[in-house]
């Protein structure tokens, strides 16, 4: 257990160091809140990544494939598609657009931008629908890490969860967006390669006279019936589609398209991000079906199956750095989270509606105290443990996100005729139908939430612009 907790000190210690380094560079509110737009392909790559993947893709992921089989996989099929689809159509033009729209550092400030208008409204209601789900999705990063740490070390499920947000707010609070991105950086390194190790470690595992009957067991299952998801071909295939669609608005991962070093770099950004969400998501697949045939009945709780198969296979201090790319993967998450909380609080409310004049070091401030804000709340909200699994809480604000984003980014970029009432009540209709589907079960409320929401929201948006054009274009006639 020493070796586990050195490998552990070890890792904590470099990500508040990478935190120290950019609190030195950062010295405006451009640095702060979007690196000055001079992210290397590399880092925007694997940053957006590992701030997206997070802890589901290492701990919810092998869960549901451990319980399910092989119908889980569905959710890597449209995942790796989202990732694709949002890098080729998507980070192209939002680079271009966020640089030529006075320079909008966040994204209600962008949609404010995009629609000139004078009107707060549309930029407040991004605001707040950021902070409502982003909070929410803070809530279930800390309760996922707090549970880490209290499964390997066997400490208190709150002190555990009081030293995560602790080390994350502290480089996060330091450092910035920089910070943020570099320290996401090596921790998406270190996700991918502990995934790969151990997949790699259980081929040649069950390779071995010993394990070649469960090996045999486990090809067995390798068919396309095992393929059909839990609720049918066609509800489900429209169910995990989610997964694709919801990327498009997925705030964290939208700031890395903003911030590339320029639009050249997003090509090469693209391939790397395809490469390395491959490698973990497959790596992910392997942990999870070989560890339900490793563990069979053994294991009482199937998302804590790679810390188990760490545990297993390796020395203890080989362990330890293993579990901490699992924190590495929850922590990048959430303090991507808590960055972008800050700086719309500080941009998009302090500076729009209460010190529009507000000099680099205010603002700078501002963010900073919000940031420590909405960590308090999560920390609230993750306070009592939850019953549900990682990733059924991280599917509650992905959908969210997806439903009252994606179809306003997405319109707006490619629609010019898309009004700012348009992209108003989309973000309302797709937030609100999300929360719906997700409260509600049975039926068709069994269907991810993301997917009924991007719908109504883009019908919505459709309409309303359609409406407003043709009375527009009555108005000047008459």
């Amino acid at each position: 257990m020493n070796y586990t907790y050195s490998a552990f000190a070890i890792y904590l210690l470099a990500m508040l160091g990478i935190g120290y380094y950019f609190y030195r560079k950062t010295s405006t509110s451009s640095d702060y809140i979007l690196g000055s737009r001079d992210l290397p392909p590399s880092v925007a790559a694997i940053s957006s990544g590992a701030s997206d993947l997070s802890g589901w893709a290492l701990m919810g992921l092998p869960g549901a494939l451990f319980t399910t089989g092989l119908s889980a996989i569905w959710i890597v099929v449209f995942t790796l598609m989202g990732v694709y689809l949002n890098w080729k159509l998507v980070a192209p033009k939002l680079r271009v657009a966020t640089e030529e729209l006075d320079d909008s550092q966040t994204i209600p400030e962008y949609l404010k931008n995009r629609f000139k208008t004078d009107s707060k409204t549309l930029q407040l209601i991004a605001s707040l629908v950021m902070l409502v789900f982003f909070t929410l999705y803070v809530g279930a990063g800390l309760s996922g890490g707090a549970v880490l740490f209290e499964r390997v070390f066997d400490i208190d499920y709150h002190l555990a969860l009081f030293i995560g947000a602790i080390v994350i707010v502290s480089y996060t609070f330091m450092g910035g967006y920089l910070a943020v991105c570099w320290t996401d950086f090596f921790q998406g390194l270190m996700m991918s390669l502990s995934l790969l190790i151990t997949a790699l470690c259980l081929f040649f595992i069950f390779n071995t006279p010993e394990m070649s009957p469960e090996l045999s067991q486990v090809l067995s299952k390798l068919t396309f019936k095992a393929l059909e998801p839990s609720d049918g071909w066609l509800f489900g295939l429209i169910s995990f589609s989610g997964w694709c669609i919801g990327y498009v608005g997925q705030p964290h991962v939208l700031v890395r398209f903003m911030s590339v070093r320029s639009l050249e770099d997003v090509a090469i950004s693209r391939k790397i991000a395809m490469v390395w969400s491959t490698i973990t998501m497959i790596s992910a697949v392997v942990v999870g079906v070989f560890g339900a045939a490793y563990f069979g009945s053994e294991l009482s709780d199937p998302e804590t199956v790679f810390i188990a198969l760490a545990q297993a296979f390796y020395h203890p201090f080989v362990a330890g750095i293993i579990i901490a790319g699992i924190l590495a993967a929850i922590m990048s998450t959430i303090d991507s989270q808590l960055l972008i909380c800050s700086t719309t609080i500080s941009e998009d409310l302090y500076k729009t509606y209460f010190r529009k004049n507000a000099n680099d070091k205010e603002v700078i401030l501002v963010a900073r105290m919000g940031l420590l804000i909405v960590t308090l709340i999560g920390l609230a909200l993750a306070f009592n443990k939850a019953d549900k699994t990682l990733l059924s809480m991280v599917a509650f604000a992905w959908g969210g996100f997806g439903a009252a984003f994606g179809p306003v980014i997405v319109f707006s970029l490619f629609w010019r005729s898309m009004t700012c009432q348009a992209a108003i009540w989309g973000m309302i209709i797709g937030a609100v139908t999300s929360l719906i589907w997700e409260v509600l079960e049975g039926g068709i409320f069994d269907m991810f939430g993301v997917v009924p929401g991007f719908i109504g929201a883009s019908i919505t948006i459709v309409l309303i612009t359609l409406f407003s054009n043709y009375r527009a274009k009555h108005q000047q006639l008459s």
